[in-house]
């Protein structure tokens, strides 16, 4: 029996091992374990790569989320819309604040942002007493850009603001521009199962708003006046990004583009074995995923945990993003949901499977995975 990671970031790792211990090696010899000149040098390549002029880094995600929100002084009152198929942070940050997190529909095929659902909840909170809409979160799920454009469209149309959440997508395209194109701000996750990832946790924010960004400098250290650190001007956060962190990522962002490559590689042909077997997340248009999870619906009538046992005995690991949707975990079941069901994010919930996915996975091993997902299928 093969023993295959979900994630291989032992390859990854030893690709890069001379490089990245020299960069952490540099850091402890000159100390600056916060905020280090290697955070200005990753702030700088990230801004060249994402096509952005401002790049905060953070100490997560999570804060890359909440630094915009807070900086345009979201508050209770405040719409924020957001998918409810995708992780807890897209709408914790919104709860934080005291704000409404209003869940919207996903598109059955892409997994992302339903347009449709999206102008039925902006309709139903614009009539709604004592909510007024301010902002549209959208994610970029399993490595695929949502479609950007549109959305823009019709967040211009109702004068709000739009956040590309790409956690999982940061360098992805969609009609061969990545989400900086159409979007306020792009937030991102360096978490180490990420396409590009860390060693701990880390995050960035991005925008074109100089306004914007120096807003959101003061939010990430505690809210302190830029020209006198004692002089604290707002409430803000501890959500620095460790120097060493910021060193790690400067060599894995070096071979990103290459890994997405490679990742697209290993989709196209997962998609291709397994056309009659299972159906793949669709790609919208032209779009470039990153492809952070390999996630497939299984057939009507499938047993996804007998599945998920069989191929775990065979030694082929899995995962379930997301077994629940947000509209329906304790937290946040009391939010309102677009025209008062998300039936695409219930159906995805019941019947997706994640395989292994990463840009080391070798054509022998892919085959073995979809040799034994198509026996257990076959019972």
């Amino acid at each position: 029996m093969q023993s295959i990671p979900f994630i291989d970031l032992a390859s990854q790792r030893d690709r890069i091992r001379d490089k990245v211990d020299r960069r952490m090696a540099a850091v402890l010899d000159h100390g600056a374990f916060i905020m280090g000149p290697e955070i200005r040098e990753l702030e700088a390549a990230l801004s060249s790569f994402g096509g952005m002029a401002h790049t905060l880094s953070c100490a997560s995600g999570t804060d890359a989320l909440a630094l915009p929100l807070m900086a345009w002084g979201i508050k209770p009152g405040d719409a924020v819309f957001c998918p409810s198929f995708t992780f807890a942070a897209t709408a914790e940050v919104v709860a934080w604040l005291g704000a409404t997190p209003y869940f919207v529909d996903v598109d059955i095929e892409t997994f992302n942002m339903d347009l449709d659902s999206l102008k039925t909840a902006i309709a139903e909170a614009e009539a709604a007493p004592g909510l007024t809409p301010k902002a549209i979160i959208a994610v970029d799920l399993f490595g695929q850009p949502a479609d950007y454009a549109a959305i823009r469209t019709i967040a211009d149309a109702h004068g709000l603001k739009l956040i590309s959440d790409a956690a999982q997508g940061y360098g992805g395209t969609i009609d061969g521009k990545k989400s900086s194109h159409w979007s306020h701000v792009v937030s991102t996750s360096f978490f180490p199962a990420k396409p590009l990832g860390c060693y701990g946790d880390g995050g960035a924010v991005q925008t074109d708003d100089e306004d914007l960004a120096a807003v959101m400098t003061s939010l990430r250290v505690h809210g302190q006046n830029l020209d006198d650190k004692y002089d604290n001007i707002r409430i803000g956060m501890n959500g620095r990004m460790d120097t060493l962190q910021a060193a790690i990522l400067l060599e894995k962002l070096a071979i990103f583009e290459d890994e997405i490559a490679a990742r697209g590689r290993i989709a196209a042909r997962y998609s291709q074995k397994l056309s009659n077997i299972a159906t793949p997340q669709k790609l919208l248009r032209d779009a470039v995923s990153t492809w952070a999870q390999y996630t497939v619906r299984l057939p009507e009538g499938a047993d996804r945990a007998t599945v998920q046992t069989r191929l775990r005995e065979a030694g082929v690991p899995t995962a379930i993003y997301y077994p629940r949707p947000l509209h329906r975990q304790t937290a946040y079941e009391h939010f309102p949901v677009a025209g008062g069901e998300l039936a695409a994010s219930d159906a995805l919930s019941r019947d997706v499977i994640s395989l292994p996915m990463h840009a080391y996975l070798g054509e022998d091993t892919q085959d073995y995975i979809v040799e034994f997902l198509a026996g257990a299928l076959a019972g």
